[in-house]
């Protein structure tokens, strides 16, 4: 079955079975520790429709297990990060005794990491597998929390469900097959107890574990929601809400109550790091909300996203995505002529490059590309700026930040052209804006894009607010 058959099949299936159910992610600050990890069992206790809970590694176990896959780490350099984890991990444990069900199963899992750390990781198979025992292990030790304060709790392999292909530490997923699972193995457990499983790891038809890639747990908990018709997916983080912008940047941020699929979408794809983009996929298909808030300060509420609209058409935040490159490809033959474009991006996409922002002149095509470290795509390589060569010249800038308006039918009416006055005090090396009326972007040099984002806020969006 085909993608968007699956999706299509997982829609509809959505839209008649939709129950009550909630799915609660954690993220790594989230189950840090013991205190943490008492406060998110409060949040679930208090929510009876939370039914399944996906939690990442606990912070910090992530980091030592990518150090554990370089190729080039020192025997002591290894010896360092696996005690890093294993003392993560045993904080938590002085503060409480595991029942023998989970005992059993932790201590497993324990030799089976030290085991493979210690060896080395080979593949990128045997990688994902070292990357999963970070939630791995935190999902046995929620449980036990979850239980301590009076829960049927019950830890629960994910890799039995969540199902993908075999493209390792970037997995699609398989919706049709993830749906299949769940109904057989998930859904009939949901009445009588809470489940705990894991984010961020799946696997393959063959049994191997994969991973979603790093921040993969949010996109987990709305493809477990999508499997079990729930109505909606909680995730739970170390900030209230999605903000106007970053509130490290800006003291005056302020979180967005409301936003729909699309403004959300557009927030993650471009920078906003609170959630991850692909969470709204599954989300967006199967009308499942998804809400945003601080796991230590419940209290304080969140970001709701929706698929109504929001509110009122405007700017509703600004966002911006470091280490971008703009690549420029120049051609007299592109005047008047059909074909050149394809050619592009026939290129492009033989070397799994995706693209950002296009924008065009008569005889060039501007493109902008993700560089960033932690990036899903490959870096630009030399091979493919030379096919690229043999029919254009070719020319790449780097050390540029992408800087986004995010809002709802943005078309620079009176109001918003105050953003030209903002933007003359920098130098603007690309603008893009048609192509969705959810977002205006552009690209800055990396250095100022703190100062233009700080700009903007204060003066479009501070503005806005107040009025």
């Amino acid at each position: 079955m085909n993608t968007q058959l699956a999706a299509n099949n997982a829609q509809q299936s959505a839209q008649n079975q939709k129950t009550d159910h909630v799915v609660a992610k954690f993220g790594g600050t989230s189950v840090a520790n013991f205190d943490a990890m008492s406060r998110c069992s409060e949040i679930i206790v208090a929510d009876n429709n939370v039914r399944v809970v996906a939690v990442s590694a606990s912070a910090g176990v992530t980091n030592h297990l990518v150090a554990l896959c370089k190729k080039d780490i020192s025997m002591d350099e290894r010896a360092e990060n696996i005690t890093g984890v294993l003392a993560i991990q045993e904080a938590i444990l002085n503060e409480l005794s595991l029942d023998a069900d989970l005992a059993h199963g932790f201590d497993e899992t324990i030799k089976a990491f030290q085991a493979l750390a210690s060896e080395g990781v080979k593949s990128k198979q045997q990688q994902d597998e070292l990357l999963s025992f970070g939630e791995r292990l935190s999902s046995y030790l929620f449980t036990q929390v979850l239980r301590l304060n009076g829960l049927n709790a019950i830890r629960f392999d994910v890799r039995q469900v969540l199902k993908t292909d075999s493209q390792f530490s970037k997995a699609t997923p398989d919706v049709a097959a993830t749906a299949a699972a769940a109904k057989e193995h998930l859904v009939p457990l949901l009445a009588e107890h809470v489940i705990v499983t894991q984010g961020f790891i799946g696997s393959d038809a063959h049994g191997q574990t994969t991973t979603l890639g790093r921040g993969g747990s949010d996109y987990s908990a709305a493809l477990l929601a999508e499997a079990i018709n729930a109505k909606s997916v909680h995730i739970w983080t170390d900030v209230v809400g999605i903000f106007s912008t970053d509130p490290r940047l800006c003291a005056k941020a302020t979180p967005i109550a409301r936003l729909s699929f699309d403004e959300a979408a557009e927030m993650a794809t471009f920078g906003a790091k609170v959630l991850h983009p692909a969470t709204i996929l599954p989300a967006s298909r199967s009308h499942i909300n998804v809400f945003v808030g601080s796991s230590r300060e419940p209290e304080r509420g969140g970001t709701w996203i929706e698929r109504e609209k929001s509110q009122l058409p405007g700017i509703r935040a600004v966002t911006q995505r470091k280490n971008q490159l703009l690549l420029t490809l120049k051609s007299p033959e592109m005047l008047l002529a059909s074909g050149f474009l394809a050619r592009v991006f026939t290129i492009l996409s033989e070397f799994n490059i995706s693209v950002d922002l296009v924008t065009t002149s008569e005889i060039s095509v501007a493109i902008t590309l993700d560089n960033a470290p932690n990036a899903s795509r490959p870096e630009l390589d030399q091979d493919c700026l030379d096919k690229l060569a043999e029919f254009c010249h070719v020319s790449v800038e780097n050390n540029l930040t992408l800087v986004a308006l995010i809002g709802s039918q943005i078309q620079l009416r009176q109001h918003e052209m105050n953003l030209m006055n903002v933007l003359s005090d920098f130098n603007i090396r690309l603008i893009c804006h048609g192509a969705s009326k959810h977002n205006l972007c552009f690209l800055v040099e990396q250095a100022e894009s703190d100062r233009v984002v700080q700009a903007i806020h204060s003066r479009l969006l501070e503005v806005q607010n107040a009025a």
